[in-house]
C-alpha cells in the first residue's frame, strides 16, 4: 500500500511536469512567429519613407534606404525619444529599437525590444496609409500594439525629435525682476552673476 502511493504521487508529479518542461521548450516563440503577419506586396504608390502619427508615439520619422529602415520618434507626452532600425520586406518591416527617457541616466534610462509594422492601405478612396504593428520587450517581437496614421506631404526629419542634450535652458525670466532691483541689466557687471 505503501509503495503504490509513492508510485501514484510519483506519477502525478511527473505528469503535472511534462506540460510545464513542454511550454518551457518552445520558449514562446512559436506563439510568436505565428502573430506576426507574413510579409506582402506593398499598395500600389505606397512607401516607407514618410511622417506617421500615433496618439501615443507622436510622429514617428521613417526613411528607407534600400531594404533597410531607420526611424525616430519622441512620445505625445515628450518625456521619450526612441529610434529602430531594420529591414522590410515588402509590407512587412521588422525592427529593433531603443527608448530613451529624457533627463535619466543608468540602468532604466534606456529600455530597448524588437517588434514589426504593416504597411497597409485601408479600404475606400483618398485614404491615408497606415502602420499596423507590435512592440515587445528585449527579445519579444509582440506585446503592445501600435498604429499610426502616414501624414500627408510631411518629409521626415529623423533628427528634430532628438532633445538637444547640450542646450542651455534659459530661466524662463525668473530673475529679471532680481536683476532690475538689484540696478542689473543689460551690459552691466551684475549680468556675471548667472
Amino acid at each position: 500500500m505503501l509503495g503504490s502511493r509513492k508510485v501514484l504521487r510519483l506519477g502525478l508529479v511527473v505528469s503535472l511536469l511534462v506540460p510545464l518542461s513542454s511550454v518551457a521548450a518552445c520558449g514562446g516563440s512559436q506563439s510568436q512567429a505565428a502573430a506576426i503577419p507574413k510579409a506582402g506586396d506593398m499598395p500600389e504608390g505606397g512607401e516607407w519613407t514618410g511622417v506617421y502619427f500615433s496618439p501615443t508615439y507622436g510622429n514617428l520619422h521613417l526613411v528607407m534606404s534600400g531594404g533597410s529602415i531607420s526611424g525616430k520618434w519622441r512620445n505625445a507626452a515628450g518625456d521619450k525619444w526612441g529610434e529602430m532600425h531594420g529591414e522590410a520586406t515588402g509590407n512587412l518591416f521588422r525592427f529593433e529599437w531603443k527608448e530613451n527617457r529624457i533627463g535619466m541616466v543608468g540602468p532604466s534610462a534606456q529600455t530597448t525590444g524588437r517588434g514589426y509594422f504593416q504597411y497597409v492601405r485601408p479600404p475606400g478612396d483618398n485614404v491615408n496609409d497606415e502602420l499596423h504593428g507590435e512592440w515587445g520587450l528585449k527579445d519579444a517581437q509582440t506585446g503592445v500594439s501600435w498604429s499610426a496614421i502616414k501624414q500627408r506631404n510631411a518629409k521626415p526629419d529623423p533628427d528634430s525629435v532628438v532633445p538637444d542634450e547640450t542646450q542651455k535652458i534659459e530661466g524662463g525670466g525668473w530673475d529679471e525682476d532680481k536683476k532690475k532691483s538689484s540696478g542689473g541689466g543689460k551690459g552691466s557687471d551684475s549680468d556675471e552673476w548667472n
